[in-house]
Parts: C-alpha cells; structure tokens; sequence
C-alpha cells in the first residue's frame, strides 16, 4: 500500500475512528483502525464489535492494500503535524512509514487479516431521517440510561415513530427523560433499543450535519450513513419498559420559575451537598417561593430562595440536584415548570409553553 492524501482530511477521519477503537488487552487488534487503499480512495475502519465505523476519504493511491494500525499512535502523530499539508503512507517491510515534507516516522503495523469484518446493510432498504431531528433526540435523553449492563433495555436510548414525530425515551429506573421530535416523512420501523454508549458515538459522528442520515434498521443492528460516513450498531433486544404507566396525571403542587435561576442555585448547592447530592426543595405557596436547601456535615448549609410562579400546597421533598441538572441542558425556553405528585412520588419537569420534553425525577429519602 502506498497512498498520499491531505493531513487535515487524514487526521479528522482518524481521530474519529480512534475514539471507537477498544483497550481490550485479550483483543489488541480492536485498538487498531483498519486503512484500505482502493481506486483513489482510503478507507478507514474502526470496531470495538459493538459499534463499527467506516470514513471514506480521497487518495493518490500508487499501490492498493490495506494495514491494521494502532489509532491511538496514528492519531497523536498526525494531530501533532498540524502545519503539514499532504502525508504519505507507504507499506514497508512489515511497517507503515508516514511520511511529510519535514518528517519520517515508522508505526509497527498488527496483521490485518485478523482485523473483524465491519457489516454491512444494503441502504437500498434506507428510511430518512434528518440529522438534526436524531441528533437533539438523542441528546435530550441519554444521560438518564443506566450506567450498568445488568438491565440491557435500561441502559439504551429507545426510539419509536409515532404518528408523524419520533419519541426518544431513556431511564434507568429513577429519573426519565422522554423528547418528541416532530418530522415531515413517515417512518415504517418498530420500536428500536440502541446501546446508551453506541448512541452518544452516533452524536458524535454525525453532529452537526444539516441533511438527512439514510438509516436502515434490521433485526439485530442498526445502520446510519451520510455520504463517506458509515456507522453499524448492535441494537438491544427485549422490551422497553411501559414508562407511561408512571407518569402522574395529578399534582399537588407547581412552580414556574427561571432556568436561570435554577442554575445559579444549584452552582451553591455543589459546593454544600453530600456525596449523594442530597437536596431539599421546600415549596412555600403563600411567599410564591422555593427553598432550595443543601447541607454537608462536613462543610456547611446553604438556602436559597427562588421566586416563582406557584400554585397547589406546601411541600417539603428531597431530590439529587446533580440529576435535575442533567435534564437543564434539554430545557430550550428561559423559564421551566416542576409539577410535584407528592411527597414519596416523581416530579415532572417541562419547559413553559413546550410539550416536546419531560423529565421525570423519582425523590429521595431523607
């Protein structure tokens, strides 16, 4: 294999695909990224055999083939050549020499014949999706997936068509977040489970691009492709759990306040709270505002009072702000609505004057 291509083009696609590679030390191999040289093209693979990423990007190619490379080293040396124009990859005795105008490095190379074949979906059978409706979907939801593997369903981001919109949903038993993005086509796929870490690479590869994703969705996998870049990901069997069931339809008591606001009182509460981010929101109707109280035996207590709009009864209820926090990011408008069940019962989070998002936030005990 002899190539040469354009630094920039090189160093964008690798650092890309490095990110997907794994530090399995049973499987060195899925460290590496796969190049192929072919018909002017380098193609540039990456799997860790539960995601599998493909970049396509132009070459001289002198000399097809293909080597398996350590990302991490291909990586740090192109990104510290920034002021390179072209780069050279030549097959050398068993190495890959990288070479530039100023520079000659050599990179011991794995055989590639042990590299994992990255699957492929005929894109024939594609539904479109624009990148931004997936993309906000996403990212308005997976924070709230389970961190562990034991409940598989719990630890993805759901995604279901539903009559002209696209619902995404995550939860991982305590909180839950749930975005409906509302789209022009209608889509024809059952109800899809990706891996929570498979579906934040997906908003990683693909953000910021303003068309449409061809995606296609199989028993086992789904694909996601825009021009020279190709995603495969493993999707999740099982069911995902019938969250609307727990979803009150009643409270007893609202507040309308600024997101702004919150905010800046949850910045005292990081410096005041325990280690389980114990805080305490004390809801006073009459004086139209909140409580928000953090208290480490170690450091001190804080309150602080925030202004609202409230309606309903007194209510004093315990919540881990780290995790009201995490939903902020997904509220687009300037003030946001928390509407409380009860004391033992969740709270649900809106933005004012938007139904496209809730969060649910299940209370902690005292």
């Amino acid at each position: 294999m002899k190539i040469e291509c354009i630094r920039e083009r090189l160093a964008e696609a690798v650092t890309k695909a490095e990110k997907i590679t794994s530090k399995n030390t049973s499987l060195p191999i899925l460290s590496c990224i796969l190049l192929r040289a072919s018909e002017n093209t380098l193609f540039i693979n990456s799997t860790n055999l539960d995601i599998g990423i493909e970049i396509k990007i132009p070459a001289k190619v002198e000399a097809d083939g293909s080597v398996a490379i350590p990302g991490s080293i291909l990586n740090s040396f192109l990104n510290s050549i920034p002021s390179e124009k072209t780069v050279t990859l030549d097959l050398r005795d068993g190495n890959l020499l990288v070479s530039t105008p100023k520079t000659n490095t050599i990179i011991k190379i794995y055989p590639n014949d042990d590299y994992p074949i990255i699957p492929k979906v005929d894109m024939q059978k594609c539904i479109e999706i624009p990148a931004e409706s997936l993309i906000s979907g996403i990212k308005s939801v997976w924070y709230s997936s389970a961190t562990s593997s034991i409940k598989p369903e719990l630890s993805s981001v759901c995604v279901t068509p539903d009559d002209g919109t696209i619902v995404f949903v995550a939860t991982d038993g305590l909180r839950l977040a749930e975005k409906t993005i509302k789209i022009k086509n209608t889509l024809d796929f059952s109800q899809v489970l990706i891996p929570v870490k498979n579906a934040v690479e997906i908003i990683r590869f693909f953000e910021g691009i303003n068309e449409s994703l061809s995606v296609v969705i199989e028993q086992n996998q789904i694909a996601v492709s825009y021009n020279d870049n190709y995603l495969v990901s493993r999707i999740v069997e099982g069911n995902f759990p019938n969250y609307k069931a727990i979803i009150p339809k009643e409270f007893v008591s609202e507040i309308t306040i600024l997101k702004q606001d919150l905010l800046n009182c949850f910045k005292t509460s990081s410096i005041f709270s325990d280690a389980f981010n114990h805080t305490k929101f004390v809801i006073h109707p009459e004086e139209k505002n909140i409580e928000v109280i953090t208290k480490n035996n170690n450091v001190g207590e804080s309150t602080t009072t925030i202004q609202g709009v409230i309606s309903g009864e007194s209510l004093s209820i315990n919540f881990n702000y780290k995790y009201i926090m995490d939903a902020l990011v997904s509220v687009s408008s300037d003030s946001l609505t928390l509407s409380f069940s009860g004391v033992n019962k969740p709270m649900i989070m809106k933005a004012q004057g938007e139904d496209s998002f809730l969060y649910l936030l299940m209370p902690m005990n005292k």
